[in-house]
């Protein structure tokens, strides 16, 4: 008999390439029938896009708002599990990237299994949360992440496991930003308002990077910020804004820029899949070197101030290549890069679990 298991996809498209790669790997297999739940036709078409041969079940979920569809803006993750709660409850198995299904676990009589794949790998606090604590198995990116979730009493040896970072193999190709041949900053803000460089420090930090020489730089914000401050522009020519497309999520960017400038995103560690400089701002002065929230810092230089932006990138290239050795172990911590690839281990563990809820 095939086992059936569910992907709820009640976040923004960011999280999609996360769990993708495991539903595309799942679904060659004779023996599982994987089924794709979104309120949103957008997300459904981008799964679609990398399934031509159809072997997902696509189904839609009632939408619980009447705005218009989007990538970046699908209506209440909780009111969408209200309202879909007996298609989604029919599923012994669902797996998921965002934490508010583990709401569902309040319900009496729901008997689904949870899977989450924890996106992203970087160590802002605000990545560990009670609710992880309810889910049945968590799939980490590395061991960094595994020992944080059992440190934190939100998971155990037993049901928190490694299965590297499927992302990476939908991830764009290395390609030109620009058309003249100026090296390429990528300005990636986080969208927490009490560490994102952008939400209290916007201007000032826009002036030094239109006052830059010899670079070109691509602002291109966690998409979750759009939600929360005026868009951002810029006339400067050797300045680009993305405030929320496919490019800002399929590593388009951290694939091709040529160094990275941010505060805690997680995306410096799609970034520093190649080693290249990073700098980080910390315009609010916190006290970071001891704190492991912030240890993505110690992987590059940090500055405390906009006007000081200049210097660290003329100093980026001679500092680098101390910066490597310390690089590549971070993101070996953060990211198990197994040879064998992530979504064949993140099948390997669903599969296991699957079968055994299922008997």
């Amino acid at each position: 008999m095939p086992i059936d298991i569910a992907f709820l996809a009640i976040a923004e498209a960011q999280q999609v390439f996360h769990w993708l790669p495991a539903a595309l790997e799942l679904g060659k297999r004779a023996d599982v029938r994987v089924h794709i739940l979104s309120p949103s036709r957008l997300i459904l078409d981008l799964v679609a896009s990398y399934d031509p041969e159809g072997r997902l079940d696509l189904i839609k979920l009632r939408r619980p708002s009447t705005k218009p569809d989007s990538l970046f803006r699908l209506p209440s993750r909780l009111a969408t599990l209200l309202l879909n709660y007996r298609a989604i409850a029919r599923f012994p198995t669902l797996v998921t990237t965002e934490i508010t299904s583990a709401w569902l676990k309040r319900v009496p009589g729901f008997a689904t299994r949870l899977i989450l794949i924890k996106h992203g790998a970087g160590d802002r606090a605000g990545g560990y949360k009670q609710r992880h604590a309810d889910f049945d198995l968590t799939i980490v990116a590395g061991e960094k992440d595994r020992r944080r979730m059992i440190e934190y009493g939100l998971c155990t040896d037993a049901n928190c496991l490694v299965g590297g970072y499927a992302k990476f193999e939908l991830r764009a190709p290395r390609r030109p930003l620009f058309d003249d041949d100026k090296p390429v900053l990528l300005y990636n803000p986080h969208f927490d308002p009490d560490l994102s460089s952008w939400v209290r420090h916007g201007p000032q930090v826009m002036a030094a990077l239109e006052a830059l020489r010899g670079w070109n730089v691509i602002i291109a914000p966690h998409v979750k910020l759009a939600r929360r401050v005026p868009p951002i522009h810029s006339d400067s020519p050797h300045i680009r804004v993305d405030m929320g497309s496919r490019h800002s999520i399929d590593m388009s960017y951290t694939t091709s820029a040529d160094a990275y400038l941010g505060d805690v995103s997680s995306q410096v560690y799609e970034f520093l899949l190649t080693p290249r400089p990073c700098i980080f701002l910390n315009l609010d002065h916190h006290d970071w070197r001891e704190d492991q929230a912030f240890a993505h810092w110690r992987l590059g230089q940090v500055i405390d101030r906009t006007d000081a932006l200049q210097g660290a990138l003329d100093r980026a290239a001679d500092l680098q290549p101390g910066l490597v050795a310390a690089q590549e172990a971070a993101m070996q911590d953060s990211i198990d890069l197994s040879p064998v690839p992530a979504s064949q281990r993140q099948t390997a563990l669903i599969l296991d679990f699957a079968q055994k809820a299922q008997a």
